[in-house]
């Protein structure tokens, strides 16, 4: 009798696991359109199927051919699938998005975060604790400031801003997430030139370093430039000097000075 009802239940998951293939299967091929089923003067491009995440590797399940009139393709967008599967995204990207190359970076060989590193950029990991971390609230994509601290010989205390507007690349060893909670995290990796990162290190070194998150749409207000006033310097006024003025009349001759 149990040997029976285990048969049972096996049969009953086959089934309905075939279901469920079948029901997936159908609803992909219902979001994909094909170019021979292309309205005419409609054009292909691909779009986001479902959200991608920071530095998510892109996959088939995120992609989906979408029909959009002709002449209204945006500059870098890709129009076939094969051109994304395997790139990493660079940014957040929302359902249904139009999908264009300076969103996605290549990844051909290494970690999903090497993808991430710009061009010119490294990437360096800091040690942080809930308070350097900001409380747990840093996530990748969010950008802070760096402050270092640190002590003189007469043990007063310095702080400093050494760098503005980094950008995290990762949390941990995560380059993505969807969470928004806040995680108490031990390391945190940012992108800077190779000059911070000597920044970072040597800050590291005589003290202290702080993370303050920033504002994603702030921007950084550069301080006008002191405009230099010429004073133009009146020339000094000659003193005035004596002259002599010779009148002669007849046989008389008198000499007269004079203040020019």
């Amino acid at each position: 009798m149990a040997k029976r009802r285990g048969l049972i239940l096996i049969f009953l998951s086959l089934i309905m696991a075939v279901g469920a293939a079948t029901i997936a299967n159908q609803w992909v091929n219902g979001q994909l359109v094909s170019k021979a089923d292309a309205e005419p003067n409609t054009q292909l491009v691909v779009t986001a199927a479902i959200s991608i995440p920071f530095a998510t590797k892109v996959e088939g399940r995120h992609l989906k051919l979408t029909e959009i009139p002709e002449g209204v393709l945006p500059a870098g967008a890709y129009t076939d699938l094969a051109e994304v599967e395997g790139k990493v995204s660079t940014t957040s990207i929302a359902r249904g998005e139009i999908l264009v190359a300076e969103r996605f970076a290549s990844h051909s060989r290494g970690s999903t975060l090497a993808a991430l590193v710009a061009p010119d950029m490294r990437a360096i990991t800091v040690r942080v604790d809930d308070v350097i971390g900001v409380g747990g609230f840093l996530l990748p994509g969010n950008t802070v400031d760096v402050v270092a601290a640190r002590k003189t010989r007469d043990q007063r205390a310095i702080t400093e801003t050494i760098l503005k507007n980094i950008k995290v690349l990762a949390v941990d060893q995560d380059a993505a997430t969807e969470e928004n909670e806040p995680v108490i995290v031990r390391a945190v990796t940012l992108e800077v030139t190779p000059k911070d990162a000597e920044k970072v290190v040597k800050a590291r070194t005589e003290g202290s370093i702080q993370l303050t998150l920033r504002n994603p749409e702030e921007e950084d207000v550069i301080p006008p430039k002191p405009v230099k006033r010429v004073v133009k310097r009146r020339a000094p006024r000659k003193a005035p000097t004596d002259s002599s003025v010779e009148i002669i009349r007849g046989t008389d001759v008198k000499n007269t000075k004079t203040k020019t």
